[in-house]
């Protein structure tokens, strides 16, 4: 009777304990703080991932195509928006901590999310009339931005080596503040869309930031999206730019999961795996985050090595987090931040 009470405390006290257990952390590079409106009149839906793309028949305009095809919920894995500002901020929050996720955090709604130590702010940034390379100083020297981005001059039809934007990348070289940069898919027929008319396919191209590169050798820069679809322009310069880093937001959720697997493993299989970092390009779907999480964590063709250099290890190396930070961010997990 001793040794069934003995096990059966033991039993329960594991049990207790498991149920408190946080997962290990994840980093996301690339996280939004939106307005829940941001892709059309909510609630929006959508399968993640699609089994197949959206098909436009052009009777009617895109745009309306586009919203119908952002109703859709049709589909058993369908994620669906939440009705008001209020219950994304909610629900996002949310996420993060069920997943135990800390995030790379930009956009209008930003300061909403900061009561979040959860948050990493992050600057974001497009070229228009009221920003200047003395206005991004400035923010970048307050100490408020870890990360600038997302940059989205390709929504501009504006490459990363134009011009137009060295200056901005000349003061995050100088600054030692890492850069995001969008190259790769938008919305399905972005160019369509008013709000994304400068968006062009020919800038997913990774091969674009070539010069800005050799320029700028010191800058801390990562590809949002890997440039998806050009993988062969994204192997090339991830072997050309060892300092150069991916991001997997939005394609890991987004587009069918066979195609993102292959992308994905012919990144890994190349010897890149230790410059992947995982991103959910969560805008107004929270449920995004764990659908993102879960891509990785059942790709078979990734070792638990693989999957949490990806998840975690690769984005603390790439911003340079402190032995503090990753001990706050493994507290209440099974292992420590040095496992």
């Amino acid at each position: 009777m001793k040794i069934f009470t003995f096990y059966f405390l033991s039993f329960i006290i594991t049990t207790f304990l498991t149920a408190q257990e946080k997962p290990l952390p994840v980093l996301d590079m690339h996280l939004h703080a939106v307005p829940v409106d941001m892709n059309g009149p909510p609630p929006v839906s959508m399968c993640a991932p699609p089994l197949e793309m959206p098909v436009w028949d052009q009777k009617k305009t895109w745009g309306e195509t586009f919203v119908e095809y952002l109703k859709r919920t049709d589909c058993d894995n369908v994620i669906t928006s939440p009705a008001t500002n209020e219950d994304l901020i909610a629900k996002t929050l949310s996420a993060l901590q069920e997943h135990n996720v800390y995030g790379i955090t930009s956009g209008p709604f930003l300061k909403n999310y900061l009561s979040s130590d959860r948050i990493i702010p992050s600057l974001f940034f497009e070229l228009n009339d009221g920003i200047t390379p003395e206005t991004v100083r400035d923010e970048l020297s307050s100490g408020k931005y870890r990360v600038l981005g997302e940059v989205i001059i390709q929504y501009n039809g504006i490459s990363p080596s134009d011009p137009k934007f060295e200056p901005y990348a000349a003061i995050a070289e100088e600054l030692d503040i890492p850069v995001g940069i969008h190259m790769g898919p938008g919305p399905p027929g972005a160019g369509y869309l008013p709000p994304f008319a400068g968006y062009r396919a020919k800038l997913d191209s990774p091969l674009l930031i070539e010069d800005l590169l050799l320029k700028h050798p010191k800058l801390r820069i990562y590809i949002m999206h890997a440039g998806w679809p050009l993988l062969d322009d994204m192997l090339a310069l991830l072997y050309s730019y060892p300092q150069v880093y991916v991001g997997i937001g939005v394609i890991n959720y987004a587009i069918p999961r066979k195609e993102f697997y292959y992308y994905l493993k012919r990144i890994v299989d190349a010897g890149f795996g230790k410059r992947v970092m995982f991103g959910s390009d969560q805008m107004v779907w929270p449920d995004a985050i764990g659908r993102g999480i879960e891509a990785i964590e059942n790709a078979d063709f990734l070792t638990e090595e693989q999957k949490r250099d990806i998840l975690y290890n690769n984005a603390a190396r790439f911003l340079r987090l402190s032995e503090e930070e990753k001990k706050e961010h493994f507290k209440g997990t099974s292992r420590q931040a040095d496992d």
